[in-house]
């Protein structure tokens, strides 16, 4: 019988009246909040705990796993592989929320159906009931408002959810935790993809952030680094097509120059591969402001371990988390798309008030790619493993083939 049963049972069999709402209460609070998903680098000085119940029992080979829990299988599928900080935070967070879906449902790994999977797949798109799975206050995790999720997860988000969980069970699968292997039968999740990217801001929307750095207050010590600060990263995600995480964990000695009158900075992207990316006059001008804002000299060293990206409170020099960093462009497009509203430019106001700093990446890459930079030139600083990802920040042939059709239509109407 699951919680949601023993509940309803406890409801209709003992009166609230009868003296029984302080057993109820107490297994409702239980019901309603989640047990805690330990999915921290394992103690290595702890040995495994006897199985309480042996599901290898029999003549099968012994498992190639110490795991004696669902929680310790997905903890060690989560440090089997070398992966990046921020790729253990997102995968971490996946595999939680499968987690306790399953815990929600009375599900172990070893019992769960292709069904099961499937309607795992649906709840992603829409994780219901809202009140027990959203919040959409980022409460701390041990306070007892917090839930799974903030808000709906976007389209590759939920894909890289479902292949998170699909990874676990064929790892579990492989390391003889289970034998067998539901979602090797379910297919991932599949979600539109457009054939051209088109979250990047116009000239025109940049130029209204520019006006709202500009206007930002710089009246207290803390905001004098905050404009500072937000200016060198947005000059920095614009000039550089950077990922968030690779501006925030870099460090100051990244910033170098080899005497030739060249800049670069050196930033670890995805699958912790090293790229070296060129640094604009722009981005150097707003770096030497920025540390000035900071009291740091204006020029650093190579050796230099100051977080690159620095917070604007505390008297320690402490790098700027994501969700900071976030948030800061995304005030700073809220404050831009106001000023493009009330100029009159509805298009660019819609654009910033949807726009995040991935954005910006975006931006980059399509400018430069229309104004016929190579795109090996553009891969490289990019990072991405396929220049076929490259190819779809190339507009300018949509827009020469519009160009061609409308031109041929007009001829043809003034004839």
């Amino acid at each position: 019988m699951e919680c949601r049963d023993i509940l309803m049972f406890l409801r209709k069999t003992f009166p609230i009246s009868s003296g029984f709402s302080s057993l109820y209460s107490a297994f409702k609070l239980l019901m309603d909040s989640f047990a805690l998903i330990d999915l921290d680098p394992p103690d290595k000085t702890v040995k495994a705990a006897a199985l309480t119940l042996d599901l290898f029992a029999g003549s099968e080979p012994e498992p190639l796993v110490a795991a004696r829990s669902d929680s310790e299988l997905a903890r060690a599928f989560l440090y089997s592989s070398e992966l990046s900080a921020n790729s253990i935070k997102s995968t971490k967070k996946d595999l939680g929320r499968f987690l306790l879906w399953c815990q929600q449902h009375g599900k172990m790994l070893y019992q769960l159906h292709i069904e099961d999977l499937i309607a795992y797949k649906a709840f992603l798109k829409d994780p219901q009931p809202e009140e027990i799975w959203v919040s959409y206050t980022k409460w701390p995790r041990n306070d007892e408002r917090w839930r799974p999720f903030s808000g709906p997860l976007s389209e590759p988000s939920i894909r890289q959810a479902f292949r998170v969980v699909k990874a676990l069970l064929e790892f579990a699968k492989n390391a003889g935790y289970l034998r067998r292997n539901a979602g090797a039968l379910v297919k991932n999740i599949k979600t539109a993809r457009g054939a051209r990217v088109t979250r990047y801001l116009s000239p025109q929307a940049i130029a209204q952030v520019q006006a709202s750095l500009d206007l930002l207050s710089a009246t207290t010590p803390s905001r004098i680094k905050a404009k500072a600060r937000d200016r060198f990263l947005f000059v920095s995600y614009i000039t550089t097509g950077a990922r968030l995480s690779e501006l925030t964990t870099a460090k100051m000695g990244a910033m170098y120059t080899e005497g030739d009158g060249r800049w670069w900075l050196d930033v670890i992207g995805k699958g912790s591969k090293p790229r070296r990316l060129p640094v604009a006059s722009d981005m150097l001008a707003a770096f030497h402001a920025y540390r000035l804002a900071f009291q740091l000299p204006i020029h650093g060293t190579r050796d230099d371990v100051t977080p690159l990206v620095l917070a604007t409170r505390g008297r320690v020099l402490a790098a700027v988390t994501d969700e900071a960093a976030s948030n800061a462009m995304k005030s700073l497009f809220w404050t831009a798309a106001a000023l493009a509203e009330s100029a009159g430019d509805p298009d660019s106001a819609s654009a910033l008030r949807r726009a995040s700093a991935h954005w910006l990446r975006h931006t980059m890459l399509t400018t430069h790619a229309n104004n016929e930079v190579s795109l090996k030139a553009l891969q490289d600083t990019a990072g991405h493993t396929n220049i076929s990802t490259t190819a779809v920040y190339l507009h300018k042939s949509d827009k020469e083939r519009h160009d061609e059709l409308m031109g041929s239509f007009n001829r043809s109407r003034n004839k």
